[in-house]
């Protein structure tokens, strides 16, 4: 089961200061920052998936600038995202459209005709059909709302004139056809369509609100439909702790950003671990903010109600030490206290309780005491961790957070790959 990240330029500095908390001197951003598979000593993914809703045009930005967007057609996606074939041989370069990115427009903003271009001038080897999103997942006996059938007819009707038209990039590229639908039985129905047409790839869509049960009932359904030579993706399968339960539908591929956006969107799980009989584990980050960046902190400094040489000092303490004891200089005991000292400033919400914010004070002291008492990041052989060391478990900036992203990247690849290889031992 291959792993395709959803990139969406995701990089770091590698010449980042993490004492003085600024950028490389002269840092030029993209060209001179890592991608996870510069970062890393090899690639921590079988390939990327790139949404045409992050990258953007004329009509409908996107993430990338105007600039970088040009540079992405005109140069490659590959050579964009220093992603060469020749590096990682065998890997997937897959675009879709986002259909998440339009979910409330009456039909797709982007043509067949226009997403093939898109495609054939980013050199992806794989492409999915342009679809429209169906929120619902209904039992099959229910009633099939009607602008859900109309966004399946929409769906299809694409795929049909995607895959004829695909035909003239040739046979290096592989189309994949999507799958949108309201329930189980009309999923597969699409699936059949799809298979019907001549794809041998289909793409699963719309997984993002639906519950693993849901997901396995959908799989289920679509397996039951189409030839077991029939290859199946999975569109933004954030549910990593459920793969087992998937893998048994024959999973050729899925996508998904997870372990890198749990190292700053997660509230408890932001660092992966592995434990000792080889399944994962999740670490809780020590947040200790940039206080003259939190424009929460400056506000309530400049009313009056926190005084700002207090609070510097505090960040600061906190900062030096975590650094102490992860040097062997000082003790687990003053580090979380020092963290916590300063979470009080930091970290407190006037919109809550008193309660509510002792009770959330008492569950980051017990968190960050087996985070740091742990010290996992001796114990971790990917380069975040060797380099940057407790800065990695420092909940503080995007090039932390990113390090530590990637960090779970590493994590998280290693154990897929170490999965596959004991089911292929089987």
């Amino acid at each position: 089961m291959k792993f395709l990240f959803s990139d969406s330029l995701d990089y770091v500095d590698p010449e980042y200061d993490f004492l003085r908390d600024r950028a490389g001197v002269g840092r030029r951003a993209h060209q001179d920052d890592d991608f996870p598979h510069e970062h890393l000593e090899r690639a921590p993914y079988d390939g990327l998936l790139v949404s045409r809703a992050i990258v953007g045009d004329a009509r409908r930005p996107g993430k990338y600038s105007e600039a970088q967007c040009m540079r992405f057609r005109r140069e490659g996606a590959r050579a964009f995202l220093r992603f060469p074939a020749e590096r990682y041989p065998e890997s997937i370069l897959m675009g879709d459209c986002g259909a998440f990115s339009y979910r409330s427009s009456f039909e797709p903003p982007y043509t067949v005709d226009d997403t093939l271009e898109f495609y054939e001038d980013a050199g992806f080897s794989h492409g999915c059909s342009v679809d429209h999103l169906i929120f619902e997942f209904l039992e099959d006996n229910a009633s099939a709302p009607e602008e859900a059938q109309r966004r399946q007819g929409i769906t299809l009707s694409n795929a049909d004139q995607f895959l004829v038209s695909a035909r003239a990039l040739g046979r290096g590229f592989t189309a994949v056809g999507v799958i949108q639908g309201w329930s189980a039985h009309s999923m597969a129905r699409a699936a059949s369509a799809l298979c019907d047409m001549g794809y041998h790839y289909l793409a699963v869509g719309g997984l993002v609100p639906l519950r693993i049960d849901q997901i396995e009932r959908a799989l289920s359904a679509i397996r039951a439909v189409i030839p077991s030579s029939a290859r199946l993706h999975l569109l933004g399968f954030g549910k990593t702790e459920e793969l087992n339960r998937v893998r048994r539908y024959g999973i050729e591929s899925f996508d998904t950003t997870s372990p890198l956006l749990r190292a700053f969107k997660d509230g408890k799980r932001n660092y992966f671990a592995r434990t000792e009989d080889g399944s994962l584990d999740y670490y809780t980050a020590v947040r200790i903010p940039q206080a003259i960046e939190s424009d929460k902190l400056m506000r309530r400094a400049k009313m009056g109600q926190l005084d700002q040489d207090n609070l510097l000092r505090f960040e600061m303490n906190a900062l030096r030490a975590v650094r102490d004891f992860a040097d062997r200089r000082g003790s687990l005991n003053d580090a979380v206290a020092c963290v916590i000292a300063y979470g009080r400033y930091a970290l407190w919400d006037d919109a809550a309780t008193d309660s509510r914010n002792e009770a959330r004070l008492d569950f980051l002291r017990a968190s960050y005491t087996r985070t740091l008492g742990d010290r996992p990041w001796e114990s971790c052989r990917c380069r975040v961790c060797r380099e940057s060391g407790v800065e990695a478990l420092i909940f503080r900036s995007s090039n932390r957070n990113k390090r530590r992203g990637m960090h779970n990247l590493y994590v998280f690849y290693a154990h897929l790959c170490d999965q596959s290889r004991s089911e292929a031992a089987a």
